[in-house]
């Protein structure tokens, strides 16, 4: 993946995360100071986007999907964690809101009040199966587990049914975005989008020609 955005033209790549070489690392306050204006601008933008739209409005979609906080704390304040780069959090997000809603659904076919005396089983159900399904997956990203619950636990959330993953996408999306677009104005992300670059082979160790010559005049006793 890096070798493809190195092919690039550098003021595309550069906002996809490629570098040449590695960026230096921020003093700690300017990395603070970074990550409250960019987790604020990004958590806005996400919010305006779904409180002043009437699209939205007129589906009841919530302002933000509580979980998508704790987005935040990754992708904009520990942006170099594994558990912050797009694959995680697009596809953990995503797996857990279907989860979440298909274990919800299959919890409601029981009469209604067996089914709200119950929605605690589904909630916890619902988290550990995505737990499961974000590791065989590589894409282990810890606030989708409250996306997995909220279908079960957050009546706003069950209401909107299957509507849940395209915002849970867009959701998403619109953080990914909003993260390359300022984590790279002073930094670096994503380190990686697939998978981690492989480390580098350990160089083979040196035997010195010293070493070597008395092996070799070394007789058998």
């Amino acid at each position: 993946m890096s070798s493809r955005l190195a092919r690039l033209p550098p003021w595309v790549s550069h906002w996809l995360g490629y570098r040449s070489e590695a960026p230096k690392p921020l003093p700690a306050y300017q990395v603070a100071l970074w990550s409250f204006i960019i987790a604020f601008g990004g958590l806005s933008v996400l919010q305006a986007i779904f409180n002043y739209s009437d699209y939205f409005k007129e589906r009841h979609v919530p302002g933000i999907v509580a979980s998508y906080g704790a987005s935040a704390v990754l992708v904009f304040g520990a942006i170099e964690s594994p558990l912050a780069q797009p694959r995680a959090l697009i596809f953990g997000h995503f797996f857990s809101a279907l989860i979440g809603v298909c274990i919800t659904k299959l919890f409601s076919l029981m009469p209604e009040a067996r089914f709200q005396s119950l929605r605690w089983l589904a909630a916890s159900l619902s988290t550990a199966i995505s737990i499961v399904v974000m590791q065989l997956t590589g894409t282990t990203h810890p606030p989708a587990g409250a996306t997995a619950l909220l279908p079960a636990t957050n009546q706003e959330i069950w209401e909107l049914s299957w509507y849940y993953l395209p915002v849970i996408l867009l959701s998403s999306t619109m953080l990914l975005a909003c993260a390359l677009l300022l984590n790279n104005l002073h930094r670096r992300y994503p380190v990686f989008w697939i998978a981690p670059a492989p480390p580098k082979p350990a160089p083979a160790p040196i035997v010195k020609e010293k070493e070597a010559e008395e092996e070799q005049t070394k007789s058998p006793v």
